[in-house]
């Protein structure tokens, strides 16, 4: 199998080209509070109120975009836990591309409901990396073009887009900061910060990245047990290798103090972000000293997580 072209600069260009039209151009929020607490100015870039809930949609859109009429009409298929299958049935639905998405039987059910919303048709298998594998080889053979969720050039593009355009909305930004699952989003902004410094944030339960970058080695994923449902999955190859080239620092969170940034960008920004967005607050304020004075953009992935106000969030 030929080895597949990284994707660089120029694609991530191309792809919001493409996208013109096609995705919400989302909001940047910041909050004084939070500002003065934390010794720095943060730019929240709220991919939570992007179509389908989360910024999976501009690499899902993109994909399909780039494909050819005639493999569009053969229909598609991924595996995913929940944002990127419901972001590729939306858009397989606005172009008219079939979508089959394989469920792992643990994925959140607001998660999987949003993949029956899109239209998409689901397929149920076991959590873990071996029954996705399984499901994408045998899948395969249907003659459907598989779309990844994170571990191809044209999703990372996409999820490049983001923090392109938030770099379009904020002047002298010194760092941005994004959550680390499969890495697309993160590779993505690695490409398209160019000389502004990025880093990612990873779940002290699912550190697979964080082993990857120190030993050289791509690490399986490790056991489903982090409150960060989106980002239990193991780093992909092209990711691997663009965050290696080019990432500037990763930080490896506890849930504890995830839970404690959900509370307040609930409290503070009035919006509701899932805990695998508001991993990427908790990192600014464990590396509070790195940042102090800094001008930080902070990705918040996506927002599709149940709200329970009858029982409210323990710190």
């Amino acid at each position: 199998m030929p080895k597949i072209s990284l994707p660089r600069y120029d694609d991530i260009i191309l792809a919001a080209e493409r996208l013109q039209g096609f995705i919400t151009h989302t909001p940047v929020l910041t909050n004084t509070e939070i500002n003065e607490a934390l010794g720095c100015e943060i730019f929240f870039k709220c991919e939570n109120l992007q179509k389908s809930g989360a910024f999976k949609y501009r690499g899902a859109s993109n994909a399909l975009l780039a494909l050819a009429e005639h493999e569009r009409k053969a229909g598609v298929f991924t595996v995913s836990s929940g944002n990127h299958g419901a972001a590729l049935g939306y858009a397989g639905a606005r172009l008219g591309v079939s979508v089959t998405v394989a469920v792992p039987s643990n994925a959140p059910a607001i998660k999987r409901n949003n993949i029956e919303a899109s239209g998409a048709t689901i397929v149920t298998i076991e959590p873990g990396m071996e029954a996705r594998e399984q499901f994408a080889t045998q899948r395969a053979e249907t003659g459907e073009q598989f779309i990844p969720p994170y571990d191809h050039p044209d999703i990372i593009a996409g999820q490049g887009t983001a923090t392109l355009e938030l770099l379009k909305q904020v002047d002298n930004l010194d760092a941005v900061i994004t959550p680390l699952g499969g890495g697309g989003l993160l590779a993505g902004a690695c490409l398209a910060a160019q000389d502004i410094k990025v880093f990612g944030a990873e779940p002290a339960l699912a550190n697979d990245g964080f082993e990857s970058l120190q030993s050289g080695i791509r690490q399986p994923a490790k056991p489903p047990r982090s409150i960060c449902d989106g980002l239990l999955t193991q780093l992909g190859a092209l990711n691997f290798e663009i965050l290696q080239r080019h990432l500037s620092g990763l930080f490896v969170v506890e849930d504890r103090d995830t839970k404690a940034a959900l509370e307040v960008i609930w409290q503070r920004l009035k919006i509701i972000v899932e805990p695998s967005s508001a991993i990427a607050l908790a990192a600014l304020k464990q590396e509070q000293t790195k940042f102090a004075g800094k001008r930080v953009g902070i990705i918040l992935s996506g927002g599709n997580i149940a709200a329970e106000p009858s029982q409210p969030l323990q710190v």
